[in-house]
């Protein structure tokens, strides 16, 4: 049920500069502190996205990282308790062009703001966001440090030290880091809908092991959609576990990180569930980890994929697909072995961006088709999930 919004009063920020963002090239932006006051450090990304300004922030896959919203009008719809794509906030920092609007939306429950330093996120505006999107597309994305102090004091030596020595994200494995601590049955919602918002899922047609890299929770909502009980379990539950627990399928999510530094203990557990012949989907970083487990290699990207109106070429269906996308590594294409279908590309720079197995029911997208936020062109591949489990479950019966 929505519950009616809180009205926030608008307060002008200060025009000192009090916010800093500092690149390991010693390249310095100043600007105005917002949300809470303190420094990270992190990986700049830029992302395109229009809106969803709220889900893009709480997504885990940004752990580690600072995001440059390109969009300049951030803010105007508040944010509220429901559309969290996790518990606890990873993204590092974030960077807007202007300062941030009163919220005019029903749903609104807190100024943006507010959130901000409620969920101690660093941030930053009164930067040429632009001029800083085009620095990442020309040099790649860089490490950097932001910093905000309501005196406007800043020991940029130390902050650029501190940007320099921080390792970057290359062989970090971050999904160790976000995922669950223990296991747990997913007891939210459906996807929302504006007639009548959050509804229960009160059926359990399948049974879906959910491997919790950094999982959002609109995927999980998407699962509910097709009434399926999903048991989430850590991205280091062994395979022996995950079959104990006698799922019709296995789902393997996004997140963070270098997939193969995660992939040191997950391509193991992934070849196993592999030979099992059970249905397998993966999104994003389980995108990438599938490729690793099946033979493939991952490189860095040097601006990598971040906005919500991506177009891909489906080469199965010979159709394009718009969608939603947040990841900073690739699958190396000639790595790939002939049993491995590529069924995706991207339309920017024709990087992988789905593959199947040709002779057993697994796939995966780099894409992120729970489309949170972003267009739902590619929902059907969860459709394309489900019918890969009633398929098996056929096979088993006869």
């Amino acid at each position: 049920m929505i519950k009616k919004a809180k009205k926030t009063n608008s307060k002008k920020i200060s025009q000192i500069q009090t916010g800093i963002l500092v690149l390991e090239n010693k390249k310095i932006f100043k600007g105005i502190g917002i949300g809470y006051q303190g420094t990270a450090t992190g990986e700049i990304c830029f992302n395109t996205s229009l809106t969803g300004y709220q889900e893009i922030i709480s997504d885990p896959s940004y752990a580690g990282q600072i995001i440059n919203f390109t969009f300049p009008h951030i803010g105007n719809v508040g944010t509220n308790k429901e559309d969290h794509e996790s518990d606890k906030i990873w993204t590092r920092g974030v960077i807007f062009n202007s300062e941030i609007t009163d919220p005019s939306n029903y749903r609104s429950f807190l100024h943006l703001d507010t959130w901000l330093k409620e969920n101690k996120i660093v941030g930053i505006i009164g930067l040429d966001t632009r001029n800083l999107t085009n620095f990442i597309r020309d040099k790649g994305a860089p490490k950097g440090t932001i910093s905000y102090s309501k005196k406007g004091r800043f020991n940029i030596k130390k902050l650029i030290n501190t940007t320099i020595k921080w390792s970057g994200l290359k062989n970090l494995d971050l999904a160790e880091k976000v995922t669950t601590s223990k296991k747990y049955i997913w007891k939210g919602f459906k996807t929302w809908k504006k007639e009548s918002g959050f509804l229960k899922n009160k059926k359990n047609s399948y049974h879906i092991v959910a491997i919790d890299y950094g999982i959002k929770k609109n995927i999980l909502r998407y699962f509910s959609d097709f009434n399926c009980k999903v048991t989430v379990v850590s991205c280091k539950t062994s395979a022996e576990q995950i079959l104990s627990l006698k799922p019709n399928g296995i789902f393997l999510s996004n997140g963070p990180g270098d997939p193969a530094a995660t992939g040191k203990y997950a391509i193991k557990i992934i070849k196993n569930l592999i030979k099992r012949n059970l249905p397998i989907f993966g999104i994003c970083l389980g995108h990438q980890i599938l490729a690793l487990a099946v033979g493939g290699k991952t490189k860095k990207m040097k601006l990598g994929h971040r906005g919500a109106n991506h177009p891909v070429k489906n080469l199965i269906h010979d159709n394009v697909e718009i969608t939603s996308q947040n990841h900073g590594f690739e699958v190396v294409k000639e790595t790939l072995p002939k049993n491995v279908q590529v069924t995706h590309e991207s339309l920017f720079d024709n990087s992988i961006e789905g593959i199947r197995l040709k002779d057993k029911p697994v796939f995966s997208v780099q894409y992120h088709p729970e489309s949170n936020p972003g267009p739902q062109d590619s929902v059907y591949l969860f459709k394309q999930f489900i019918n890969n489990i009633k398929k098996n479950a056929k096979k088993k019966r006869s």
